[in-house]
């Protein structure tokens, strides 16, 4: 029997125990995947301190949505791929692929979704199973580099589509960790005027070199000396914290947009009267979908997506949890296989 080597949950919040597993077997339309590297998101964060529980645990418990490697094997039925093909293993498993949502295009909301790393086994592991029409075909690159594009890259993506930006508008974009810093270049190559807006002045000196126009430091009284010439078409936030919330308000124009695109549990305080004096749209997004991972991977390969990215081995996993849980991660953390 072949075995991989895998990281699995061993209690909430507690340190994820390293073991050897047998390699799954890719069942009828699914393809297995020998990945080259593991992306560790913040949402992993959230599944493993249980703050965010699937309805019945995946079997082996394995965390991780942003894998990239090769088809190491193809289950019955398979067509469109081949052994030794790049691919990648992102949030969505796989949906219902027959509600409203989903025939409009929206799977990403699709309420019988199945994601790696929470339903099913996930990429925290040298082998991960993927439906063949969920998986995503990847361009050639270093895999550590590549893997944050499967979530990160991708919600980013998706959180401009949901703002509707269009060429000469200004975009103000809040939390320039590793999906703002995405934000800011897709921003930018709309042709968008884009303002980052971050607590940390290093990152925000990284945004501008990345295309922000403009930044903004987000201390305590932003909200009050927000410049009105310097307000908003589309407010997007990444920063995952409620203390943004005010400011996200004064930075956005009347008939403007704000999309929320962080997962941040607390309530925020909202004025139906304010919404009929602005026209302001309030809205949320929620990864991507295939067709919008299909449109990354093509923009990536004319023009690679840059990202600051800590490459760390299989046995780090539990530290970079803990590392992005408590807000010390410098760059995306990648795991090497």
């Amino acid at each position: 029997m072949t075995l991989m080597r895998a990281a699995i949950m061993n209690g909430f919040g507690q340190p994820l125990r390293l073991v050897e597993l047998p390699v799954p077997v890719a069942g009828p339309g699914e393809i297995l995947i020998r990945l080259e590297a593991s992306g560790v998101c913040h949402s992993d964060v959230h599944i493993w301190k249980g703050e965010t529980r699937p309805g019945i645990d995946p079997d082996p418990f394995i965390l991780g949505h942003e894998g990239v490697g090769e088809v190491a094997a193809l289950g019955e039925g398979v067509e469109g791929w081949a052994v030794g093909e790049r691919a990648g293993a992102a949030w969505l498993h796989d949906t219902c692929g027959t509600c409203d949502l989903c025939l409009a295009g929206e799977e990403s909301f699709c309420a019988a979704q199945r994601a790696h790393g929470f339903n099913v086994p996930g990429t925290f592991a040298e082998y991960v199973v993927a439906k063949a029409a969920f998986a995503v075909k990847v361009p050639a690159g270093d895999g550590p580099a590549l893997a944050p594009l499967m979530c990160a890259g991708l919600t980013a993506y998706g959180a401009i589509e949901r703002a509707k930006l269009a060429h000469g508008e200004t975009c103000a974009i809040f939390g320039c960790g590793g999906l703002g810093m995405f934000a800011v270049q897709l921003a930018a190559r709309k042709g968008a005027t884009v303002i980052a807006v971050d607590s940390d002045p290093a990152k925000l000196e990284i945004a501008r070199q990345m295309g922000a126009s403009a930044t903004e430091l987000a201390v305590p009284g932003l909200a009050e000396a927000w410049p009105s010439s310097q307000r908003a078409h589309a407010t997007i936030n990444f920063a995952p914290t409620t203390r943004t919330w005010s400011m996200m308000l004064a930075a956005t124009r009347p008939l403007g947009r704000i999309v929320a695109a962080a997962m941040v549990a607390e309530p925020v305080p909202l004025s139906q009267e304010w919404l009929t004096w602005t026209g302001i749209t309030l809205t949320g997004t929620s990864v991507g979908t295939r067709t919008q991972m299909a449109a990354l991977m093509q923009l990536h390969a004319d023009a690679p997506l840059q990202s600051a990215v800590e490459v760390i081995r299989l046995q780090d996993a539990s530290d970079a949890l803990m590392a992005l849980d408590q807000g010390r991660a410098k760059a995306r953390f990648s795991i090497a296989f």
